[in-house]
């Protein structure tokens, strides 16, 4: 089969440019071969020397299987010439030279063996995927080959990319310092620069057929039934129309592909056919069982796992939901994201070409042609849209000292990697530059669980403005677990507390599937709770009595199914268990079994997940509220729903089936807040929280102890300090809720002399009193008060006229009278309004021999007179005193003398 494959159009050509030239790019579309067929051309026609070729695959499945068909091809024993090497599982040996890997297993021995002893080629599979890993690798390798390896053949392969944008950067050199660059002399004058750094595209037509693609009617939001039915109805109409050949069904996740299956295979156009699922959760007898070939015809449901590398042979027909669960984080909130999605455009076309690989074929997608049109271009890179801590960890251990300047293909979000190196902080992994380390005595305590404070690292306002950061003697020790940096944290932080084997049963139950399934009966329920209980300290106990209950049980399927545990998971969980065992030995931890108190592990859990601490609002909910501001929703399986306080292993936002979206906090475990201050003590926070009692017309206050941001504890202070009381009583003062019956009429008037004064007569240099100085009045006369009755009839015109001094007070009193002097001897009160000029009101009688108008403020502005009846009713208001006594007065005495004759009138 493999001769007649349309990768071997390329063959010669790609020989010869490998005997000039280091670097390649194979653009070949799905189905052509390459993964197989590249990696033996390598070995066959002599480019490898004495080593081997490792074929870079982004998916574990991809990576077993390819190597099984390549070992079957050369009719070798998987593991000896042809093996493969994934996380926690290497099937290779000393004879081995094609080597199928996962990206990240080539990036942790880099970090090992920089210089890659004993590998002479580099292939990257499927590179149009951008996976984090990939993008990381091809970067490290490409810098390796302009220093120490220029020998090192570097192949990029894909079905669909950009080749002109990765030409240009795989061609050109990064800034690669003197010091790194050690090659000997023989490897000097083997290669030249250019022939190691230049780089070019062979393009492989392949050999595909014609396919026809249909779509739905209308938009897929459009048909409110679930995806699986819609899928059973584009096999029926496949079957019914007379198709040929076997169906591909592509669906985003386990729960969707056994819905379909399940739908197909109530259909009567199902007779006769075999229903296989596809996906990376199946043990390895069930995923090779789905590419197998059988006599019937037979449907195929995947995941996007079948969209590349592997091939399906016999499919004419692809049926595809055009969805994914696709995994993100948002370095925002912390939270890692699974929500089915909508494919780019660019997947959407590999998925319709696995049905014309060996005939022409039809591609069935159940959303609408303009909808289509609609659709991104690609994926978003993987670099953008995933956590990057335990990326950063491993470069900082490879010699990468600013990631700001790393030879990225298309840098990272700023906020991603700041987060990334913060959580690393935390964690006693990384530490910048310049400052303290976190742990005392780093290279003789890397195992201690003293996680003190976190040294944050602010997001900068520039790339430039961010601190250096280097890995600590914990971080490389961290390292040597395939595990996410939390999990490596916590199996160090194990080996003070004695518990170093339970913690490594903790870690291998979270690497695979849920343990426990949901939604079972009620009589697997019942007997789940009277062996494991429903109340623990930390969900991971129970998970760890399932597992141990399985084991005890060898793990029978009866007994998994009694107790509702996966039963391929706990088979899993026993090699990863060992697994972890081992290295934990091999980097000095003591791994002898032991009887331990619950909050040893509670409390290496608490050093793991410190930035996931959580606190329940309430009693009576299950909502929550996280350091940093986050909030979210206990799981509802969680034992741990009496504990006041926790830390989640899991923070995940699950799109629900009814399209609502929540952020679910699991795997939970019970911490006390004593624990916090043992282990983090720069990062607690004690702040004093003030706020005025409307019912007590009081301010009180709580010293509030806080986490990271998240109150923990509350304790009530009495008194209130003195200046936070003042500013709420100040607060209530001035919105008018509270009334000082001393700042009356006489207050004001003085504050409007002033402000008179301070108008019209500058060079007296009196300021006057804005309204932001009224409430700085208000807080004086509030300071030492706590309550309103301390400041109800407190006395407010002494602090007001301390506004002034002496002398100034002197110069008010002078030049803006409370009252004036008049010849007659007369002092009537004169009122200052704000916007008016200032005035008196007097009867005619009392402004006898006052023949001009009084003034005030060194005579610049005139005082109004309002000029009354002996009844005090208005006759004139005028600021021309004289004038009314020479044209008004004559006119209205009689008038005024006839109705008031008792009075004088001159």
């Amino acid at each position: 089969m493999a001769e007649r494959l349309p990768i071997y159009e390329i063959e010669r050509e790609l020989v010869a440019r490998l005997r000039t030239q280091r670097r390649l790019i194979i653009s070949a579309p799905t189905g052509s071969g390459k993964s197989t067929q590249v990696p033996q051309m390598l070995l066959d026609h002599g480019l490898l020397g004495t080593g081997q070729v490792v074929v870079l695959q982004p998916r574990r499945l991809a990576t077993r299987m390819l190597a099984a068909r390549v070992a079957a091809e050369r009719r070798a024993e998987l593991g000896r010439e042809v093996g493969y090497q994934v996380r926690l599982e290497n099937v290779t040996s000393d004879a081995t030279r094609i080597r199928f890997v996962t990206e990240g297993v080539l990036l942790r021995q880099m970090v090992n063996d920089r210089t890659l002893r004993g590998v002479s080629a580099l292939v990257f599979d499927e590179f149009h995927e951008r996976h984090l890993y990939g993008d990381i690798t091809l970067a490290q390798a490409l810098d390796l080959q302009e220093t120490a390896r220029p020998d090192l053949l570097i192949i990029v392969m894909s079905a669909t990319l950009d080749a002109e944008a990765l030409v240009k950067y795989m061609g050109q050199r990064s800034g690669v310092s003197a010091e790194r660059r050690h090659s000997s002399d023989a490897q000097s004058a083997a290669l030249s620069r250019d022939a190691a750094t230049s780089c070019s595209v062979i393009q492989s037509e392949g050999r595909t057929f014609p396919v026809d693609i249909q779509y739905a009617d209308g938009p897929s939001y459009a048909d409110k039934r679930p995806v699986w039915e819609q899928a059973a109805d584009a096999f029926i109409h496949f079957v019914q129309s007379g198709g040929q050949g076997d169906v591909l069904v592509f669906m985003p996740g386990g729960f969707e592909i056994s819905q379909t299956i399940q739908t197909i295979r109530n259909c009567d156009e199902s007779r006769g056919w075999v229903l296989l699922p596809l996906h990376g959760e199946l043990p390895p007898r069930d995923q090779d069982a789905a590419v197998a070939r059988y006599e019937q015809r037979k449907v195929v449901v995947a995941t996007n796992v079948a969209e590349t590398s592997l091939t399906i042979d016999g499919v004419r027909c692809v049926i595809d939901s055009g969805l994914a669960r696709m995994a993100r984080y948002d370095s925002q909130r912390g939270i890692n994201t699974l929500l089915i999605e909508k494919i780019s455009r660019a997947a959407a076309d590999q998925r319709a070409g696995r049905a014309g690989r060996t005939a022409p074929g039809v591609c069935l997608r159940l959303w609408s042609q303009d909808e289509h049109a609609h659709r991104a271009a690609q994926e978003l890179p993987e670099v953008k849209r995933l956590d990057l801590s335990e990326v950063v960890l491993t470069l900082k251990a490879s010699g990468v000292e600013d990631l700001r300047t790393f030879r990225w293909l298309e840098p990272p979000e700023e906020q991603a990697l700041a987060h990334a190196e913060e959580l690393l902080t935390d964690l006693g992994a990384l530490h910048v530059v310049g400052q303290a380390s976190r742990l005392s005595g780093e290279a003789d305590e890397s195992t201690a669980s003293s996680a003190t404070s976190s040294t944050s690292i602010a997001q900068p306002d520039s790339r430039d403005a961010c601190p250096t950061t280097e890995i600590t003697p914990i971080g490389r020790k961290m390292l040597a677990f395939p595990l996410h940096p939390r999990y490596a944290r916590m199996l160090l932080a194990a080996q003070e507390f004695g518990c170093v084997q339970q913690a490594c049963l903790i870690a291998a139950l979270t690497q695979g599937r849920d343990l426990l399934l949901r939604n079972v009966d009620r009589d697997t329920a019942n007997y789940r709770e009277d062996l494991l209980g429903d109340r623990a300290a930390s969900d991971f106990f129970i998970l760890m009595r399932a597992w141990n209950y399985a084991a005890k049980h060898e793990f029978r399927l009866e007994a998994c199914r009694r107790m509702g545990i996966h039963m391929v998971t706990a088979r899993q969980v026993g090699p990863l268990f060992q697994q972890f065992l081992d290295i934990a030995r091999r980097e000095g931890l003591d791994i002898a079994p032991r009887e331990v108190p619950d909050e040893a592990l509670q409390k290496c859990l608490l050093i793991g997940f410190s930035d996931r601490v959580a606190r329940r609002l309430d009693a009576g909910t299950l909502r929550c509220e996280l350091v940093h501001g986050r909030r979210g929703v206990l799981a509802r399986e969680s034992v741990v729903q009496k504990a006041p306080l926790f830390v989640c292993a899991e923070v995940r936002e699950v799109g629900g089936r009814d399209g609502e979206v929540n952020t679910i906090l699991s795997l939970a475990t019970a911490i006390e807040e004593k624990w916090l201050h043992e282990f983090f003590p720069d990062d607690m926070q004690r702040d004093l929280h003030t706020q005025f009692d409307a019912t007590q017309k009081r301010a009180l206050a709580a010293e509030l102890i806080k986490f990271r941001g998240l109150a923990l504890s509350a304790r009530r202070v009495e008194p209130p300090p003195a200046d936070a009381a003042a500013r709420l009583l100040t607060d209530e003062v001035m919105a008018g809720r509270l009334k000082l019956t001393e700042w009356d009429e006489s207050v004001d008037q003085w504050i409007q002399r002033l402000a008179l004064l301070a108008q019209h007569c500058p060079e007296l240099q009196l300021t006057p009193i804005t309204d932001d100085d009224r409430r700085s009045i208000v807080e004086q006369v509030c300071l030492g008060a706590v309550g309103y009755k301390d400041i109800k009839d407190k006395p407010v015109k002494p602090v007001v006229q301390g506004w002034l001094n002496h002398a100034q007070r002197a110069l008010l009193d002078k030049h803006a009278p409370e009252r004036l002097n008049l010849p007659n001897g007369k002092t009537p009160k004169v009122t200052y309004e704000p916007g008016r000029a200032p005035f008196v009101a007097m009867r005619i009688q009392d402004l006898y021999d006052v023949m001009q108008t009084p003034k005030i403020a060194l005579g610049r502005v005139p005082v109004v007179v309002h000029i009354l009846t002996p009844g005090f009713k208005p006759v004139q208001v005028t600021q021309d005193l004289g004038g009314f006594w020479r044209e008004h007065y004559p006119k209205l005495k009689s008038e005024l003398q006839r109705r008031y004759p008792k009075h004088e009138w001159r």
